[in-house]
């Protein structure tokens, strides 16, 4: 084997090594929520269902406004490891951590206000809108704990590690479980049971992981001194960086949150339908998010390095396996799309009716996995601005598809806009690396 097939071999171990634990974690995320589901479903009224569902959608969404502390942490110091300024590197956890714990604060102290907000937006009924409020009022104390999380799980990942937040995600789930079983069902408890299970699991999580940070990388310690302790003037390149994150996740909810209203406002047969097929979706960024933090930890790294031959290897076989893995998705579902629709639902009314925009999912992996892949390496070379200008183009580009189509097409009009949306950014990605930056 020459040189070059040697550094591919060297390369996709790389990316495999960061992408396939970031999978594993990922796809352990969304089983925290269905875990509570399935304990309250067995509680013998619809209500704690609504609660439950509700309670978690809240709390999916506000954490994922605040995402920008895992990416903006991860880009920053995979950025100081590859110029191997460790000071720089243990800087920006406690910076990190800071920010976390000051919104985290925040969100405490802004809780009523938030609750009643968050209950009114979401229009429950009086019997569920109750069982919410006791949720939120306990788990909104496992917000320092989420946030603390994002921060060491970003860190860990700009440091070329991806199984230790593999691992606190596996045993969240397990505490998660264990505890939610034991307050339901040993003690009596309702909703507040599933919720301080939530939140056990969450403190239990940052422990974990501050845990792990110790037994692997205390050695890091030392460098907590002098420089890395003046944390002021580096407030304004991470918020900067963190900035153009979080409005960028602006348009991503906005986008989401629009594709499942206007589908509610069709009826429910048409909600049903999206929901199931966006589980599709949801499958497909799982994998894809995986190579995208591989790409954030080895393209950060590359880049902070100034080693542009490596950053282009690391940008192709990247690439390489997002097109693979596209092409398995878009497979399994152009022909197993109906059986992998009757595993989610037994309604046959249903199955029958999405098979008109199956072929909207099916084109889902090749469309999308640009956007994905590209959010990685833009991550870990912290040009948070190209990002945000491709979602808020993107996101015009949705909603103008939308508006001008669904008199037109009906649910076509949202599907075809949300490829539109997931294929302008990839693209509006690509120009903005080729044309903007430079190392």
């Amino acid at each position: 084997m020459d040189g070059q097939g040697r550094q591919v071999v060297k390369t996709d171990a790389q990316i495999l090594r960061l992408a396939v634990p970031s999978i594993v974690s990922n796809i352990t995320v969304p089983l925290l929520g269905l875990v509570d589901l399935a304990i309250v479903g067995h509680m013998g009224d619809t209500a704690y269902i609504g609660a439950i569902a509700v309670g978690s959608m809240i709390f999916n969404v506000m954490y994922w406004l605040f995402g920008f502390l895992r990416m903006g942490t991860s880009g920053l110091t995979s950025q100081a490891l590859g110029a191997r300024d460790l000071p720089r590197v243990i800087q920006l956890l406690l910076l990190s951590m800071l920010v976390s714990l000051s919104v985290a604060g925040l969100l405490v102290v802004l809780q009523y206000p938030l609750r009643c907000i968050s209950v009114m937006l979401m229009h429950p009924s009086a019997t569920v809108g109750q069982l919410v409020h006791t949720y939120f009022n306990i788990c909104i104390w496992g917000a320092p704990a989420m946030l603390g999380l994002y921060s060491v799980t970003g860190w860990f990942i700009g440091m070329q590690n991806t199984r230790i937040p593999m691992w606190v995600a596996m045993m969240q789930n397990v505490v998660n479980v264990l505890v939610s079983l034991t307050l339901v069902y040993g003690c009596g408890m309702k909703v507040e049971g599933v919720a301080l299970g939530t939140f056990t699991a969450q403190w239990f999580g940052l422990f974990m992981a501050l845990g792990l940070w110790w037994r692997y990388y205390r050695r890091l310690a030392v460098y907590a001194k002098g420089r890395s302790m003046r944390l002021l003037p580096s407030l304004r390149r991470f918020f900067t960086v963190n900035r153009d994150i979080f409005l960028r996740t602006l348009f991503l909810v906005a986008v989401n949150l629009f594709f499942t209203s206007a589908g509610a406002r069709q009826g429910d047969l048409i909600l049903s339908v999206n929901t199931l097929l966006l589980t599709l979706f949801t499958l497909t960024s799982f994998v894809m998010d995986g190579f995208a933090y591989a790409g954030e930890a080895l393209g950060g790294r590359c880049y902070g390095a100034a080693n542009r031959n490596a950053f282009e290897e690391t940008k192709r076989r990247l690439f390489f396996w997002g097109v693979l893995v596209a092409l398995l998705f878009t497979c399994a579902f152009a022909f197993g799309g109906e059986s992998l629709l009757g595993l989610l639902t037994d309604e046959t009314n249903v199955v029958e009716a999405a098979m008109s925009y199956l072929p909207w999912a099916v084109a889902i992996p090749f469309v999308g996995m640009s956007a994905f892949l590209y959010d990685g390496l833009f991550i870990g070379m912290t040009a948070t601005c190209g990002m945000l200008i491709s979602s808020a183009i993107s996101a015009c580009c949705f909603f103008s598809a939308f508006y001008l189509l669904f008199g037109l097409i009906g649910n076509h009009a949202l599907w075809l806009a949300l490829l539109l949306y997931l294929g302008m950014r990839g693209a509006i990605q690509a120009y903005y690396m080729r044309t903007y930056l430079q190392f």
